[in-house]
């Protein structure tokens, strides 16, 4: 996509997370101003935005076009604004709301393979790092 304006990173195989991200391509109507990314692809690289991919697995994440990474609710923010609906979402910004939205939205990134009925894809052992050069050394 050449001329978005705000691009999410979700958790594609999460049944929630697919089913807002196919209501805001809904609501961008094939306009080209919201990005979706699978990090659920077995293709994804998190380090493409300088990060890993755990961390961009324990809550929602999105890129601007000049490349910054935001995080939690301010996502949906983005990307209700970036399809036009920034009204939805708005109200989540208000002094007060805020910090019990991001508290909410936090115990929810938390706990959403539970409330999806998944098992959480770190114990598939996808979230361990690498190991580093030393430990590699140590173990041969």
């Amino acid at each position: 996509m050449g001329d978005w304006r705000f691009r999410i990173l979700i958790d594609g195989d999460c049944p929630l997370c697919a089913k807002e991200a196919a209501m805001l391509r809904w609501m961008d109507a094939g306009r080209g101003r919201l990005d979706v990314e699978d990090i659920a692809d077995p293709a994804f690289d998190a380090a493409r935005y300088g990060t890993d991919w755990a961390t961009l697995m324990g809550r929602i994440h999105g890129v601007t076009p000049e490349g910054e990474l935001v995080e939690g609710v301010d996502v949906f923010r983005r990307a209700y604004d970036a399809v036009g609906w920034g009204w939805v979402a708005r109200w989540t910004a208000w002094p007060g709301v805020r910090p019990v939205v991001d508290r909410a939205y936090v115990w929810f990134a938390k706990n959403r393979h539970r409330l999806t009925f998944r098992a959480d894809p770190c114990a598939s052992g996808r979230c361990a790092m690498p190991p580093s050069e030393p430990e590699k050394a140590a173990s041969a």
